[in-house]
């Protein structure tokens, strides 16, 4: 088994239990407890638990899980909402814009006015946050259902034929070190695909997403331009994450 789907296994585990066993851990897979104490080392260094004597927990309940238990998720709704009450200064009458999956994503949608505008998104709730405002052309992929985005080939070629003026861009974790992160790797493509015709990027992400990685990197901090988050960011953090290409800006 590799070591991503050792990853994976090991963060359900630790949000259905909220502790996981080396030992354990160890037989399930069939390899040595060193390997296991890798994994763990790893999955620390991103945030997303605490290693203990023989074993490792879950990280602090106050941050946002990296495995969703709901969709949308709800966790930090006030914070998201700022961010998009933010966002929404950089969006102008006839822009064409992308909102890519995500819950703060949904956020700015629920609050973009029924005005003249292009939005294109995968994700279904967006789609129907959006069908109700007849003024906004709202630009949507083939593809297949997962949860609640549609991905596949069809979408691919789709963003690949149109141009985006602006991208609000979403993220599962932002770190220094593994840039803009998500769980899944079906997602990647879409993300990257979004970027790559996409003239102006703004990622959305409240505070708790940062200095957490999720198990893959999709784009590191330099490839966004602008970051939008919450005034939960500590003043550590905004110095350590303000150095870059990107400009980071709280939501108050």
């Amino acid at each position: 088994m590799l070591a991503a789907a050792r990853h994976q296994i090991i963060l359900e585990r630790l949000l259905a239990e909220g502790a996981v066993q080396v030992s354990e851990l160890s037989e399930r897979f069939g390899v040595t407890p060193k390997t296991i104490r890798e994994d763990l080392e790893k999955l620390e260094e991103k945030g997303l638990l605490r290693r203990t004597h023989g074993g490792a927990v879950a990280s602090a309940e106050e941050a946002e899980p990296m495995l969703p238990l709901q969709i949308p998720n709800t966790k930090h709704l006030s914070e998201k909402e700022a961010i998009a009450r933010h966002a929404l200064r950089y969006i102008q009458p006839n822009d064409v814009i992308a909102l890519d999956a995500g819950s703060t994503t949904l956020e700015i949608a629920k609050r973009l006015p029924n005005e003249p505008l292009t939005v294109l998104t995968n994700d279904l709730l967006i789609m129907q946050e959006l069908i109700g405002k007849d003024r906004i052309r709202l630009v949507v992929p083939g593809g297949y259902r997962q949860r609640n985005v549609l991905i596949g080939n069809e979408a691919l070629d789709w963003l690949n034929r149109l141009n985006v003026q602006k991208l609000f861009l979403s993220a599962t974790g932002i770190h220094e070190k593994y840039g803009l992160t998500v769980f899944t790797g079906e997602l990647i493509d879409l993300k990257k695909a979004y970027m790559t015709n996409a003239r102006e990027i703004y990622c959305v992400a409240d505070h708790t997403k940062f200095d957490r990685a999720a198990l893959l990197t999709f784009a590191s901090l330099d490839e966004v331009d602008v970051l939008i988050t919450d005034a939960g960011l500590t003043d550590d953090a905004v110095r350590r994450y303000e150095g870059g290409r990107a400009t980071l800006e709280r939501a108050l």
